[in-house]
């Protein structure tokens, strides 16, 4: 099963990761070190799709006395979300508070964000077209709140200074610095509001952006772009062409969402030393109460890397090496076909036994829909499973 095979092929490559790589260091190491001594180090980064939260979602969540319980929406996927070292999300909901509702103005309870925290992700985007469903409150709400519970966030911001000083992202675990970029298409016709800003797809500045990504000596440097024509599973011409720009500008990988629907992924010059260039043009739904076709499947892409660290007569050199990549399907149950209380994210492979018949029956049909793509339209990427 690709399972074992993708898991073993990870450690063949990484035991030649100090051999070559990218973005090579070098500083002033101990005057004591005096021979070649590689160290090796290892970093998981899974990235899931489009956190959504309807109407339906909340009142699911909603109990008798006032609270909101998102604790069975992720439950099935937390052993996977939690083992990577990153994992990051794309938070496309606002937390403007009270009313809480759903389309076309998202504010959701804070409950959702603590649940989604929970199931360990650490890193979300707000760079999307639904971060100004409710105005200035829900933008500057939402950053509060992220930030009250020390989560590292991107693409929106209270003000220019603020921008300036936590844009791009650094993310920095087990040696390595990701820095992360996060950009959208549009925000739905609403105007964001002085001083606030909202990160747009504007090559102009995502150049600047990206020349500062470069100074800030990055391991890997990742886009995460808001874009794509909804429920298209292929990419469009724009799309493509953009995603050539950012990584002949110096970006490493390139995951992007917004079409709510699955879209190619292409693992590129798997053979340059580095080990090449993820581009995924859409991860799809991962939790939402959307229920057109092919919008309750989504995806986890995973990427392991190997960075390798030699100190020798007083300096020290590094490299980086993507080791595998390789994606996991999810399913978004929800209660109108399920019966049960809440909406659930399990994993399409191994969840027979977690859905009824209609349930199973929809992703069957869904699943066989992005495989189908897949085959035709994925580059040098396999899939994998995963137990709940």
């Amino acid at each position: 099963m690709y399972k074992l095979t993708f898991f073993a092929a990870v450690m063949m490559l990484a035991s030649t990761a100090c051999s070559g790589g990218s973005k090579a260091q070098t500083g002033v190491a101990s005057d004591s070190d005096s021979v070649a001594v590689p160290v090796e180090t290892h970093l998981t980064l899974l990235v899931a799709g489009d956190l959504m939260q309807h109407g339906p979602q909340i009142n699911a969540a909603r109990r008798s006395n006032g609270t909101y319980d998102y604790s069975d929406c992720f439950t099935n996927v937390k052993s996977e979300v939690s083992a990577a070292d990153v994992a990051v999300a794309n938070f496309e909901v606002t937390l403007g508070g009270p009313p809480f509702k759903g389309y076309p103005c998202f504010s959701a309870p804070d409950e959702y964000l603590r649940a989604i925290l929970d199931a360990g992700f650490d890193v979300l985007t707000t760079g999307n077209n639904h971060c100004l469903d409710t105005g200035k409150r829900g933008l500057e709400r939402t950053i509060m709140m992220l930030d009250s519970l020390h989560v590292p966030h991107l693409g929106t911001y209270v003000d220019k200074a603020a921008r300036e000083a936590d844009y791009p992202l650094l993310v920095e675990k087990n040696g390595f610095r990701l820095v992360l970029l996060n950009f959208t298409y549009a925000t739905n016709g609403l105007r964001v509001s002085a001083p606030n800003m909202v990160n747009y797809i504007d090559t102009t500045q995502i150049a600047a952006d990206i020349a500062k990504a470069k100074t800030m000596n990055p391991d890997v440097i990742i886009a995460i772009p808001h874009w794509g024509i909804e429920y298209a599973m292929t990419p469009n011409s724009p799309d493509v062409k953009l995603a050539d720009w950012l990584l002949a500008k110096g970006v490493d990988h390139v995951i992007g969402g917004h079409p709510h629907v699955l879209q190619p992924f292409e693992w590129r010059n798997k053979d340059q030393a580095n080990g090449g260039n993820l581009v995924a043009y859409s991860l799809g739904n991962y939790i939402s109460n959307q229920n057109k076709p092919n919008t309750g499947i989504g995806a986890m892409v995973k990427l392991q890397f190997t960075k390798c660290v030699t100190k020798e007569k007083g300096q020290e050199t590094s490299s980086v090496h993507l080791d595998s990549c390789a994606y996991t399907l999810t399913w978004c149950s929800r209660p109108a076909v399920s019966g049960q209380r809440n909406y659930r994210v399990v994993p399409v492979a191994t969840s027979d036994d977690l859905l009824n018949a209609s349930d199973r029956s929809r992703r069957n049909t869904d699943a066989a829909t992005a495989r189908r793509i897949f085959n035709k339209y994925n580059k040098e990427i396999e899939e994998y499973e995963f137990e709940p």
